[in-house]
């Protein structure tokens, strides 16, 4: 059962494409160069614990931080305040891992976060629950998926690729390759999710992989271009339509229009509206 073939992102569109990049590193201002000359979105995930106490490093240091995520068209969410392995840890310290980093974000951005990336890519069942006691709504994993599904677990949220992958290529080519023809129950939607580090990019002396990806992919009227949060707002808005038994009523409690391909019809259900389907 694929519970999201009759979902279709803003403006009926079958594409979205998310990114996110880990430890808040000076080569993020590149990063937001680049990603913004193609209209694509990021989440930052930080690690406020470790922000550099001078400039001229590596890390970011607070006020740089604020200063570049503040002005930029993209978001940050929790890395876990020193960047421990969650798994790894005591309840208690993985709980302070999360809790004060949230806070320090929330704080020092002005805005709520609910999403984070696992730390060295380390969880478990108990670090999920943890995680979820936290407030945290989505946490992503290190563990590639390979492919553009909706998640339908988001606090194992796997992303599809590393932008280091082999497959890197192969995968933005599928993405972009339009859905058969024929019935609407072949046109899933796709979701692309691309992460990293942008030191990775430095380290390697290969900015050409982002500078192609975001040539190819970016500035596209079939893709919508969103921050992780966005997306699983979006996602969890269509999550709550409520549907009349005959299927001829859609009803949607939430803040966000919701953008469905209802049987072969493209139709809207507003904000906290109700609408008739015909």
């Amino acid at each position: 059962m694929n519970k999201y073939r009759l979902l279709r992102f803003p403006g009926f569109r079958l594409k979205a494409l998310t990114l996110s990049y880990d430890d808040g590193m000076v080569f993020d201002k590149k990063l937001i160069g680049i990603l913004d000359g193609s209209g694509i979105k990021c989440t930052f995930n930080i690690s406020s614990g470790l922000f550099a106490e001078q400039a001229g490093g590596r890390r970011l240091t607070k006020e740089e931080s604020i200063e570049l995520y503040k002005s930029c068209n993209h978001e940050v969410a929790v890395h876990g305040f020193r960047h421990r392995s969650l798994a790894d840890i005591p309840e208690e310290m993985a709980v302070a891992e999360i809790i004060d980093d949230r806070h320090n974000l929330e704080r020092l951005f002005g805005c709520i976060i609910k999403g984070m990336a696992y730390a060295n890519g380390s969880f478990d069942d108990d670090t999920v629950d943890i995680v979820r006691r936290c407030g945290i709504r989505y946490a992503r994993t290190t563990i590639s998926s390979g492919g553009f599904g909706i998640p339908n677990d988001w606090l194992r949220l796997q992303p599809t690729c590393h932008h280091n992958s082999p497959r890197l290529a192969e995968l933005t080519d599928a993405f972009l390759q339009d859905s058969e023809g024929g019935y609407f129950w072949r046109h899933n939607p796709k979701l692309f999710y691309l992460w990293g580090h942008s030191f990775e990019y430095n380290d390697n002396d290969n900015w050409n992989i982002l500078e192609s990806f975001a040539e190819k992919v970016g500035s596209r009227e079939d893709v919508w271009y969103a921050t992780n949060t966005e997306v699983y707002d979006y996602v969890q808005a269509y999550d709550r339509l409520e549907c009349a038994a005959d299927g001829k009523m859609l009803s949607n409690p939430t803040d966000k229009d919701v953008y469905l391909d209802w049987f072969g019809k493209n139709i809207v259900v507003p904000a906290g509206k109700t609408v008739t389907v015909e």
